[in-house]
């Protein structure tokens, strides 16, 4: 029980709504800024934040932002998710930064494809950042958060890897075609894909708000896999043949050049090394493990 208030935006969607239902369950103040009606209200695209929503508040955790595969990404969605990330996060940032007394830590979400596509390299929170439109909108994201930290206020962005959750995210596209047995590796599958259950997603996130950590912390298990062999595991979880690979051309027709190399042939083979060095301990460390508990 740890008694704390901790203001949430996104706080409604797929990660938001998990650690929403975590804290609360462990005895934390949940309050979730809301874009509709009622009184926790905020408008990132006007600059409007009321500080008091603010105040008193031991954690900020930030989701806010359009998803990233929800659709093809046309020069005008690729702006949107640039704006909705740089715009909220520069927003909160801001309003902590002229606060008298700011909340302790502001937990800003960032993704591993600030790496660009890293091949079979092994990336760390130290190493560069990509060179294609995912990285630098996580890029800009990150650098929106900075009035917070020249504050005083512990900032830490989790870059965060693929969730695994039956149902939800990329898994939940992916699970009904497995179940119907024509799913298949991406490609040729030797790209690598960076994952982490939900359940140890929400426990990494509490961990962040409860520790000491700062900067870049990559959140994902400590052994990605490739895609093929993801294939193989979520066949063998289901009880399916994983027989139907998915081409290039096919996959760049139905998500578009730009979201499919991104998101579907696109490799990101990251290394935890924060976590790790702090002690973080994973449920799901392999996917055998991660899967038979999301299936389940």
């Amino acid at each position: 029980m740890t008694g704390k208030r901790i203001v949430i935006t996104g706080g409604t969607g797929f990660l938001g709504s998990a650690l929403s239902a975590s804290l609360s369950e462990r005895g934390d103040e949940v309050v979730v800024l809301s874009r509709g009606s009622g009184t926790d209200q905020w408008d990132p695209a006007a600059g409007k934040l009321d500080p008091a929503l603010l105040a008193g508040a031991d954690a900020v955790v930030n989701f806010s932002g359009a998803g990233i595969g929800d659709k093809r990404w046309t020069e005008e969605r690729k702006r949107l998710i640039l704006d909705s990330r740089v715009q909220s996060t520069g927003l909160l940032a801001t309003t902590m930064a002229e606060m008298a007394t700011p909340p302790d830590v502001f937990v800003s979400a960032s993704a591993v494809g600030y790496y660009g596509d890293t091949g079979d390299v092994i990336a760390d929170e130290n190493s560069p950042p990509g060179d294609d439109f995912q990285a630098g909108v996580c890029v800009a994201w990150e650098h929106a958060a900075q009035p917070a930290a020249d504050a005083g206020v512990r900032v830490v962005h989790p870059r965060i890897g693929i969730v695994l959750a039956d149902g939800e995210g990329g898994l939940g596209r992916m699970a009904p075609l497995f179940k119907l047995g024509v799913g298949g590796r991406l490609g040729d599958g030797s790209q690598w894909w960076s994952w982490i259950t939900l359940r140890d997603e929400v426990r990494a996130l509490e961990f962040l708000i409860d520790g000491n950590l700062a900067g870049p912390v990559n959140v994902a298990a400590p052994n990605p896999v490739t895609n093929a062999d993801l294939t193989k595991a979520i066949g063998h979880a289901l009880g399916r043949p994983t027989i139907v690979p998915v081409p290039k051309f096919a996959l760049d027709i139905r998500l578009g050049k730009g979201l499919a190399a991104s998101l579907g042939y696109g490799s990101v083979r990251v290394a935890p090394a924060k976590l790790l060095a702090a002690g973080f301990t994973w449920t799901s460390e392999t996917i055998d493990v991660a899967l038979a508990e999301v299936f389940a």
